[in-house]
């Protein structure tokens, strides 16, 4: 009776990790969803950036989201995680994390590179969607028009 109980409850304890270790989005996830989040930006800017704040059309995956800004003078103009969305119009460029590392320009910076390259902005902390804590993230961004976008991962 004892062995099937210890049996159980280490099967239990390793699906619950594993189910832990999915919950956050990985590196390829996040290229994956920005190319999808460019591709709809040029298709239909207005529609894109809409669903990016809604977080619809797959554009928020567990604690992957979409967040764009203007080319020209780094307001954020979409951002999808709900925790957030006070950042929306402001610029970028001003951003810091609670290490004081100015993450923002960097973003700015890789925002201003040429059309289909991809820039990673690493070790910044910023909240997840689903926990206001600052926590480690890394982010994928690349120019899309008039915009560039991103998508990051978590740590």
């Amino acid at each position: 009776m004892l062995r099937t109980f210890m049996i159980a409850a280490t099967a239990a304890l390793t699906l619950s990790a594993a189910a832990v270790a999915q919950q956050g989005g990985t590196a390829e996830e996040a290229r994956a969803m920005l190319d999808k989040a460019v591709a709809a930006v040029k298709a239909d800017k207005a529609k894109a950036l809409d669903m990016f704040n809604k977080g619809e059309g797959g554009f928020l995956d567990r604690d992957l989201y979409v967040f764009c800004n203007n080319t020209a003078d780094g307001t954020i103009v979409a951002l999808g995680n709900r925790n957030a969305k006070k950042l929306l119009g402001t610029d970028v460029r001003n951003l810091k994390d609670a290490n004081g590392k100015a993450y923002g320009q960097e973003i700015f910076a890789a925002g201003q590179k040429p059309e289909g390259q991809t820039t990673e902005i690493t070790g910044y902390l910023f909240p997840r969607p689903n926990d206001p804590k600052p926590v480690p993230k890394n982010s994928f961004v690349k120019s899309a028009g008039d915009l560039y976008c991103g998508v990051g991962y978590y740590k």
